[in-house]
Formats: structure tokens, C-alpha cells, sequence
């Protein structure tokens, strides 16, 4: 007869890990790339990954990995904006002859494909010049514009050297971080096509403003990284009013919709009301769903009662220009 062996003793207590010591600090952050201004976006920054895209890429063969591999570093180079002024014309006048600059403002990097150019004169770019030496003075001591000829002006040769020099002049202004920044800069290159599109859109002439709109919101868009975030707010409301009379309510609705979040975003109450009330009234012409919308307005006018500003989007936009 076997006897029974002792029973079961206590169980063993659970081993406790020690607790992390304090670890090293973080490391110094890691110096930029050699060459890269890191003013400057990537092209990562302003695009969105394909949303095709594998989460994982365990599942990619080697050749597939290379590829997304060189996808990633092109859309990792900086962005930046290039200045090309690749022809000119003489403007006669009864009283006047001058010559104008065609200017094209492109962004560097593949995805930027459409070409967009506005005209100056020799006179524009030289109150542009004035307006920043009183705001930069030491900055643009490196950038002298072109000196002003009292003859000679309509020679072909002088002609393609200034719009060389000009274009060169544009070149190094980018360079200045301060000067890019400013909103000297856009205002260079669409004021003009601003205030003739208001004032054909003031006219009733809705199809000739929305052509100079498009050109100032393409340059608006390209230079809208160095800017703040609400730099085509105006020209998409005044697209929005355009479309709008133009009775095009697809394109009125996208313009508006697209305006509608940096207006939320930063807090623009007198264009909040307005353009609610605009997108309500397309929506329902187009059989959108605009509860969300229509609630918005609701609240808004109820929180805010007194403060909200009653005018529609366009006589907002009328009075941008005024």
C-alpha cells in the first residue's frame, strides 16, 4: 500500500518586474538633409497617399517595394515655387506704349503640371520693389531689380534682357524667407485679376469674372503653403456667386463647399452665416443631403443672434473690393 505523499504547497508569488529607471533623454533632433530648405514643404506634405495603398508591405515583392520606395522619396523632395518669364508684348495705346511681362508661376514637383501666368509691366514690378524695401530694407540688399531705361525700351535686344533680369529678380525675392511670407507677394501676382474680375462680376459679366477668378485661385493655390491658410477664401466665395448667377450649381455647391472648412476652422463668422445659407439653398436644389448643413445655420443664427452678419455671400463678396 503506497502512502499518500505530502500535498500541494504554497504557490510560488508572481516574480514583479522591475520598474524602468529613467531612461536616457531624447537625442538631439537630426540635422535637415544637406541642401534641403527646411522652409519649404515636401511633396508629402501636399498630397495624400493613394488610399488604394496596402496598410502592410509584407505581401510587396522586392521589385514592388523598390517602387513605393522611389514613390517616397520623390514625394519627399521640398517644394518650391519657380519663376519663368518666357515671353513679352508691346501694348499701344492712343496715349501710351509700354511692354508687358508674361510671368508663369509653377511649383516644382510632377504633380504640378498646369502652367498659369498673369502680365506685368516694368511700373508694376517696380512698386512691388518699393513696397518691400520699406518692410525688408537689409533683407534685399542681394536683390536689385533691373534699372529703369529712359530709351532704348522697345529695342528687341533691351526687351530680352530686362524679362531675363526680371525673371532672375523673381528667382532671388523667393529666396528672401521673410519676403515669401509676405502678403506683398501674392498680392503681386493677383491683385490685378482680383479687382477686374469684382469688377466685371459687380457688372453682371459672370463668365468673364470667373475666368480672371480661376487664374487668381491656381496662383493662390500654388503659393498658398508660404501663406495663410485663408489666402483663397475670398476667390472661392466670389466663384461660389459666379456659378451661382451663372445658374451652374455643381460648380457654385464645390466652390462654396470647399470654403466652408477654413471658415469653420478659423472662426470667420460673417462668412460662416453666408455661406451656410448658400450651400442650404444648393443642396436642396440639387437633392443633397443638408440636414447637417441646415442645423449648422440654425445654431449659428440662435447662438449667436445679433452677431452673425444678415448680408448674403454675394454682397459679402461686393464689398471685398469696394
Amino acid at each position: 500500500m503506497v502512502e499518500p505523499g505530502p500535498g500541494p504547497g504554497p504557490e510560488p508569488e508572481p516574480e514583479l518586474e522591475p520598474e524602468p529607471g529613467p531612461g536616457p533623454g531624447p537625442g538631439p533632433e537630426p540635422e535637415p538633409e544637406a541642401g534641403r530648405d527646411t522652409d519649404d514643404p515636401t511633396e508629402t506634405d501636399m498630397m495624400t497617399l493613394d488610399p488604394d495603398e496596402p496598410p502592410s508591405c509584407s505581401s510587396l515583392t522586392t521589385k514592388e517595394l523598390q517602387q513605393n520606395w522611389r514613390a517616397v522619396k520623390q514625394r519627399e523632395r521640398p517644394v518650391r515655387l519657380l519663376f519663368e518669364i518666357p515671353s513679352t508684348r508691346i501694348i499701344e495705346q492712343t496715349l501710351s506704349r509700354y511692354v508687358v511681362y508674361e510671368i508663369v508661376v509653377m511649383r516644382s514637383g510632377s504633380f504640378d503640371s498646369r502652367r498659369v501666368s498673369v502680365e506685368r509691366r516694368y511700373s508694376d514690378f517696380s512698386r512691388f520693389h518699393h513696397k518691400l524695401l520699406e518692410e525688408f530694407g537689409e533683407e534685399l540688399e542681394e536683390v536689385v531689380l533691373p534699372r529703369k531705361l529712359l530709351t532704348g525700351n522697345f529695342c528687341p535686344e533691351i526687351i530680352s534682357e530686362r524679362r531675363l533680369s526680371l525673371q532672375d529678380y523673381l528667382a532671388k525675392l523667393y529666396t528672401v524667407r521673410g519676403v515669401r511670407r509676405s502678403p506683398h507677394f501674392p498680392e503681386f501676382f493677383t491683385e490685378q485679376e482680383q479687382k477686374r474680375a469684382h469688377n466685371l462680376l459687380r457688372a453682371g459679366q459672370f463668365r468673364a469674372a470667373v475666368e480672371q477668378l480661376q487664374t487668381v485661385l491656381e496662383i493662390q493655390e500654388k503659393l498658398l503653403p508660404w501663406q495663410k491658410p485663408t489666402l483663397n477664401l475670398p476667390t472661392l466665395c466670389a466663384l461660389a456667386v459666379c456659378y451661382r448667377d451663372l445658374e451652374e450649381p455643381e460648380e457654385a455647391f464645390a466652390a462654396a463647399q470647399r470654403a466652408l472648412p477654413p471658415v469653420r476652422r478659423y472662426g470667420l463668422k460673417h462668412y460662416r452665416a453666408a455661406l451656410l445659407d448658400l450651400l442650404v439653398d444648393l443642396g436642396y436644389q440639387l437633392g443633397r443631403p443638408v440636414a447637417q448643413l441646415q442645423e449648422e445655420l440654425t445654431v449659428l443664427r440662435d447662438a449667436e443672434r445679433g452677431e452673425v452678419s444678415p448680408r448674403s455671400l454675394k454682397e459679402l463678396v461686393v464689398q471685398e473690393f469696394t
